[in-house]
């Protein structure tokens, strides 16, 4: 019941006007920058950080949590229309949704697709309004021990999930080595500054964000060039699907809505890897297997269910624990820092108002998204054709004025610029760049939960096991690391055996 209460009461400051339309304003930026190939959601709530810095602490973060989960919707549009994936999380949406279009089943794919992200984005945020409170209550008994385990655990994860075991953990030290510039949290001395004395604060998470995510992409943008796409038309009354497809989609809606929230309580590209197991399901159970690839409803509906929860669930560990363990929660953890704000156990207790304007509004966003995706989708799927030339000039503009106003440091420009191009080598190269962000965001936390650990422990490392909690967490990663490095092993032996 006081979970109920507390929830009516964010839904109450919700209902202001500034809060409406800075959820409006996140989830319509989201959906366009879901509909958009190659920006994605960090790349739009890292250019738009800036703009929430005058604003108040629940507007703001209302607004790009809008953009995370909006960008979730938008992503299906292109999938089904052009079969091109404008968020990575919609790539197994073009296998089925783009052959449903070119079948002129193109606006019942929509609609499933918006309907299920709905439904799975409420399940998802009635499961994160159940168990964020719970959890930030345990939280309250953690330590520096514990901190340091969970966030060791979701590092190792993380690399594990990256595609290349060998680029991930690259990418990873990187940006644990670029969250230790600046001054010794033991000693307070400078220290991989080079003599900059701007680096003595450190390289601010935004600026490597908007450089890397942003930028990068602008970049990116403009070595590729602009491509014609052909997009399937579709009209507002085909946005009906007929009975045989509702009924085939509701079980892979619900599969897809739970098996999405738990993925997305993993670290890493939750929504993506949420989508495959989803689509790997829902092919398995099928009695139809061989429909897959070629129109299957099931292969639109348990995807776009499964990304859209899991982009709820990853909420949890960020608002009860305070870890972010994907790039766009990382964002949004920089959001609350600005603001003053330190998500984690003592958030509902320290600034319930936040905690649950934040919650009822992402009921309310999913409302809207429902409403804005369906009847829009020929207009906003129109964006597709935009040209570059007014494109680019735009985006870079907001990247230079949200560097310019995070210090007022024509500084932060050069460092803006410099990760922009460390952001497009890292994609020509074939390099995951979400183990950087995190590596930046957890490096830190490590490093001074070890060091706290290591004063609670007397200089003993094994205090981090006496504690049941955090040994049982670093016993699992170390299992885990372990039987990585034994099939690695393994697989160099078996290929180094004659054939």
């Amino acid at each position: 019941m006081d979970v109920f209460v507390a929830l009516m009461e964010g839904f109450k400051a919700c209902f202001s006007m500034t809060n409406m339309l800075a959820c409006m304003f996140g989830v319509i930026v989201g959906t366009l920058t879901g509909i958009l190939p190659g920006l994605g959601s960090t790349s739009a709530m890292a250019l738009l950080l800036p703009l929430s810095f005058g604003m108040e602490p629940t507007t703001a973060l209302i607004m790009l949590s809008g953009i995370y989960y909006g960008s979730m919707y938008g992503g299906s549009t292109t999938s089904i229309l052009v079969n091109v994936p404008g968020e990575s999380s919609a790539v197994m949406t073009c296998l089925d949704g783009y052959q449903m279009a070119k079948r002129g089943r193109a606006g019942a794919a929509l609609a499933i697709s918006a309907i299920g992200s709905f439904i799975a984005g409420t399940i998802g945020l009635v499961l994160l309004t159940m168990f964020a409170p719970p959890i930030s209550t345990i939280a309250l008994s953690f330590g520096p021990p514990e901190y340091l385990a969970i966030a060791l655990l979701g590092l190792i994860i993380l690399v594990l999930l990256s595609g290349s075991i060998a680029k991930g953990f690259m990418m990873m030290l990187i940006g644990v080595m670029i969250g230790t510039i600046g001054l010794d949290p033991l000693t307070g001395v400078n220290r991989f500054t080079l003599g900059v004395g701007e680096l003595s604060r450190g390289i601010d998470f935004v600026l490597v964000a908007m450089g890397v995510f942003g930028l990068g992409e602008v970049i990116n943008m403009l070595n590729e060039g602009k491509q014609e796409v052909e997009m399937e038309s579709v009209r507002l009354r085909d946005l009906y699907p007929n009975k045989e497809e509702v009924r085939r989609s509701v079980n892979p809606i619900v599969r897809g809505s739970f098996l999405g929230f738990l993925c997305g309580l993993i670290p890493g590209p939750a929504a993506v890897i949420s989508t495959f197991l989803s689509y790997a399901v829902e092919k398995k159970v099928s009695k139809n297997p061989e429909e897959f690839g070629h129109g299957a409803v099931e292969g639109v509906a348990g995807p776009e269910s499964a990304n859209n929860a899991a982009s709820s669930a990853a909420m949890v560990p960020l608002l009860s624990l305070g870890l972010p363990f994907a790039p766009p929660a990382a964002i949004l953890l920089s959001g609350f820092l600005v603001h003053g704000i330190t998500p984690g156990p003592s958030l509902i207790t320290d600034h319930p108002a936040v905690f649950w304007g934040l919650v009822a509004s992402m009921y309310i966003g999913n409302v809207l998204l429902l409403v804005i995706n369906l009847p829009f989708v020929g207009v906003l799927a129109s964006l597709l054709k935009t040209p570059q030339e007014y494109l680019v000039p735009f985006i870079v503009a907001i990247t230079f004025i949200g560097a310019l106003a995070t210090n007022n440091s024509v500084f932060d420009l050069g460092v803006l610029i410099f990760f922009g191009f460390i952001g497009f080598i890292i994609k020509e190269a074939g390099y995951p760049p979400a183990p950087l962000a995190i590596g930046i965001i957890l490096g830190p936390i490590i490093e001074r939960s070890l060091i706290q650990g290591l004063i609670m422990g007397d200089g003993n490392p094994g205090y981090f096991f006496m504690r049941p909690v955090s040994g049982i967490i670093l016993a699992a990663a170390i299992v885990l690391v372990g039987a990585t490095l034994l099939k690695m092993v393994g697989t160099v032996l078996r290929n180094r055996q004659p054939s």
